[in-house]
């Protein structure tokens, strides 16, 4: 039973080690979600569908093998992606950096030493070896909550980077169909038409918004399917309200910043409480001198060990302040995390309302230019007849001509919406 009492006091200690950490555990708040997305009245069936459009991933939703290559290349250059998958290494290297903390710091050193006495005649060389070695009691947490603090950091980087590839895939998206929807006016236009040369500018500003995009210098952009080939979905289910919450990655971003801002209320507590670090140093020397008649002993050596606490009596009120501090900071962060879920739901009912009411735009415009392309077909008729005058048929023309760059504008919004909602839903950051 005697050779267990040593585990035992481990044991203990261990313990005693893990379970005292000032400051509060996080638990995710409660905040109060609508039970259903704002949307049409007309449309309320697909509230019931638990599969949300968003769970696709971006090459099923975009089905473009062009634009597929388009965001493909965008998420391998583009310079924000590059960034945001430098500070997750950045913020990897912070947390080995304040991990390390919690384990014995050991330092090695040696030196060595030789030389003649002119008094006495001798010569000697010695090597001196040391090792030094320090570690900090976490009793009261404060290294742990630290690392906890660094770990949401990192798992805020990593939800950054999502969202960082979320926005660029909707971007690149949403400018080719602009894209499409300049090629789809400029061929309806006429050679001598006004209106050329400012489509003409409209469409290389957009391929250089899309070579950005893509890490690349201004350039012309490679098309795919026109406009009107493009596919749409038969239906947009948006999900369910609560999975918003998990799917968004800026809102999972705004959570783990709490979670470290909670943390790292822990951090400030502890510094009220002593710091207790042990110490200890050991080594030897070991050398020749003619003085003596043989090698010194081998056995010669140095070892010293110690404790050192540190318990803080008057900072002037800095330890309250940094408490306060870090309080102020973690309500900001709470604020902030419901302010982006209330954002998100927004966003996602612009977006519903918005490619909702722009397919009811495109399809009656498509009505609209199907009446007209009658009216001219039979305004045509009556002149060939000689019944009216190509007055009559101008005018028609004229007419259709302006409807069929409306219904090219409203082909390239009702996708733009498409791709606005895919992302509100939290869609796209899946590689």
């Amino acid at each position: 039973m005697k050779n267990l009492a040593p585990l035992k006091w481990a044991t203990m200690f261990s313990a005693l080690l893990a379970g005292c950490s000032v400051g509060p555990n996080y638990h995710r708040p409660a905040v109060q979600t609508p039970t259903a997305f704002r949307e049409p009245a007309e449309n309320p069936q697909v509230q019931a569908q638990a599969a949300s459009y968003a769970d696709l991933p971006w090459w099923q939703v975009f089905q473009d093998p062009q634009l597929q290559e388009l965001i493909r290349t965008a998420i391998k250059q583009n310079y924000d992606l590059q960034l945001a998958t430098e500070r997750i290494n950045s913020a990897r290297a912070q947390l080995a950096v304040t991990r390390a903390s919690q384990f014995p710091q050991v330092q090695g050193s040696g030196t060595f030493s030789g030389g003649k006495e002119s008094n006495f005649q001798t010569k000697f060389n010695f090597l001196t070896l040391t090792a030094d070695a320090a570690f900090q009691l976490d009793f009261f947490g404060k290294l742990r909550r630290a690392t906890e603090a660094s770990r949401a950091q990192l798992l805020a980087t990593e939800d950054a980077r999502q969202t960082v590839i979320l926005t660029l895939v909707g971007d690149v998206a949403s400018d080719y169909f602009a894209l499409l929807q300049l090629d789809l006016q400029l061929q309806i236009l006429d050679s001598a038409n006004a209106q050329i040369p400012d489509l003409e500018r409209q469409i290389a500003q957009e391929e250089n918004a899309i070579s950005v995009l893509l890490g690349n210098y201004p350039q012309a952009v490679p098309r795919g399917r026109p406009l009107v080939e493009q596919p749409l979905p038969p239906e947009v289910p948006p999900g369910l309200p609560s999975s918003l919450i998990e799917r968004r990655p800026d809102i999972r971003e705004a959570e783990q910043i709490m979670v470290a801002a909670n943390a790292e209320i822990g951090v400030a507590k502890a510094q009220f409480f002593p710091q207790i670090s042990l110490t200890g140093s050991g080594g030897g020397a070991f050398g020749r001198s003619s003085a003596f008649s043989g090698l010194m002993s081998s056995q010669l050596g140095i070892w010293s060990y110690g404790a050192q606490v540190s318990q803080p009596i008057f900072t002037a009120g800095a330890l309250r302040g940094n408490l306060r501090l870090a309080e102020s900071q973690h309500q900001q962060a709470l604020i902030a995390y419901r302010q982006s879920i209330q954002q998100a739901f927004g966003d996602v009912s612009d977006a519903l309302i918005g490619y909702q009411k722009f397919h009811e735009v495109r399809v009656r415009q498509e009505s609209t230019v199907a009446d007209l392309q009658e009216s001219v077909r039979l305004s045509n008729m009556r002149y060939k007849g000689g019944t009216t005058a190509y007055l009559e048929v101008l005018d028609g023309q004229r007419s259709l001509f302006a409807a069929e760059l409306t219904l090219a504008q409203a082909r390239g919004t009702e996708y733009q919406s498409l791709v606005q909602l895919y992302r509100a839903l939290g869609g796209g950051w899946k590689e």
